[in-house]
């Protein structure tokens, strides 16, 4: 029996689905949903906040507050309440409003961006307004997931061993690019490992994290407007674009199967359905899935509203059986 007295003490770190049957490919997913933020950005989270308490910085007069697309912003919203702390989340029109009702329930504050800044988009813009905060009262206390070396080490710490020993022969990962923090923490423990490991990152289209031109990105979490100042691409063998449409058939076809988790999840399966099939041997593959699929109901989940930006041909017939993987 496991008893805890605040609610970032649980997290499910030890879950793997196989998706063999649904994706044709060996490739087991690592389930970072199971916790009460809903996400991998718990360890993140709880990694920053501990080292602003250990460093002097947060005090019982500190007002944290944080740039996210959701999941962060949950995850601080939680601990928070734990701690008694405020916090105030600046996200961006792009944001499931149950993240943001889920965030206000937590008794956070949510401001809502909707104008992009002319050079760093609506990710720009959200940075822009937690400085014009901090700048403007020194109770702010911005954590920053942008720059903030416990991001990663949180992966190098947690997620990456977790995965080391579960799967010994692990020959790639599949990891999503947002922050790069959950990537570059888990790239920089298996560069030093026993055994090659082959890491590959997974980006949305549209997103200028691995230099290419920003574009339209109606789903959340992964991919950003400017290149994430974590990354080193020196430690990423590969790279994997994912467009939104296959993004959302991905995830569609795993809740065919029982399965519904978020939009980057369907991201990243999606990028390495594709690139296992294009390798000469099976290999031993894990892909880590984010979060679940609950905040993306009234999204992904809703076919008006996909209909609606991706056309009427996205969704899949409901048929049975075993997925083919994308060209």
């Amino acid at each position: 029996m496991k008893v805890i007295s605040t609610p970032q003490e649980f997290n499910q770190d030890d879950l793997y689905v196989d998706l063999g049957a649904i994706t044709g490919q060996r490739l087991f997913l690592k389930c970072e949903g199971f916790n009460f933020a809903g996400s991998v950005k718990l360890k993140a989270a709880a990694a920053m906040v501990e080292a602003a308490e250990r460093d002097g910085l947060l005090t019982a007069d500190s007002v944290l507050v944080e740039s996210s697309s959701g999941n962060l912003g949950v995850a601080l919203s939680m601990i928070a309440a734990a701690k008694g702390l405020r916090f105030v989340c600046v996200t961006d029109s792009r944001c499931n409003l149950q993240t943001r009702l889920l965030m206000e329930a937590l008794g956070s504050q949510v401001v809502v961006v909707t104008d992009p800044s002319p050079t760093g988009g609506l990710l720009g813009a959200r940075i822009d307004h937690v400085r014009a905060l901090c700048a403007s009262d020194d109770r702010y206390v911005w954590l920053n997931q942008y720059t903030n070396p416990n991001n990663q080490l949180a992966h190098y710490r947690s997620t990456a061993p977790a995965i080391a020993r579960a799967f010994p022969d692990l020959d790639v990962l599949f990891v999503g690019a947002g922050t790069t923090g959950t990537l570059m923490g888990c790239a920089r423990f298996f560069r030093a490992w026993h055994r090659p490991v082959r890491v590959v990152a997974v980006d949305t289209e549209g997103s200028a994290t691995f230099g290419q031109a920003p574009g339209r990105r109606m789903i959340p979490g992964l991919g950003a407007a400017m290149r994430p100042p974590l990354l080193d691409t020196s430690f990423v063998d590969d790279v994997v674009h994912v467009g939104e449409r296959d993004t959302i058939r991905t995830c569609h076809r795993l809740a065919r199967h029982g399965f519904v988790f978020g939009g980057s999840t369907g991201t990243v399966v999606s990028g390495a359905t594709r690139w296992l099939a294009r390798q000469e041997r099976p290999l031993t593959a894990v892909a880590i899935a984010p979060d679940l699929g609950e905040r993306y109901l009234e999204t992904v989940y809703q076919t008006n509203w996909v209909q609606d930006l991706y056309g009427d041909d996205v969704l899949e017939p409901r048929t049975a059986g075993v997925a083919s993987p994308s060209a």
